[in-house]
């Protein structure tokens, strides 16, 4: 199990946008995110006529690394660690990600 997935709001911890607040879009296997506003860059792309795409400088969102963010906790309001709790016994025992200052789960 991931300690973050695609739709969690995550706050970055570093680099060029610390502090925004944003919601993982994608979540990539090389351990990188997609996250909505965070890491914009300015691109420069070519022409294709046959595709219907225009030229010039578009913006475009990058991976971040995943170690560069924190889950956001709405309720302490600031970014928090994850831990995996199972709960439930034996079998029936199933995952749930828990933020580490409250215990509390985070997908309640």
């Amino acid at each position: 199990m991931k300690k973050i997935k695609s739709g969690d709001e995550v706050v970055v911890i570093c680099g060029k946008d610390k502090g925004r607040r944003g919601r993982v879009e994608q979540v990539l296997a090389n351990g990188k995110l997609v996250v909505d506003g965070i890491n914009v860059v300015k691109k420069s792309q070519r022409p294709n006529p046959q595709a219907g795409v225009a030229g010039g400088v578009v913006e475009k969102t990058m991976p971040i690394q995943a170690s560069n963010v924190m889950l956001w906790n709405a309720q302490a309001e600031k970014g928090d660690r994850v831990a995996i709790r199972f709960e439930g016994e034996g079998d029936s025992a199933r995952k749930v990600r828990i933020f580490k200052s409250t215990q509390t789960p985070v997908d309640a």
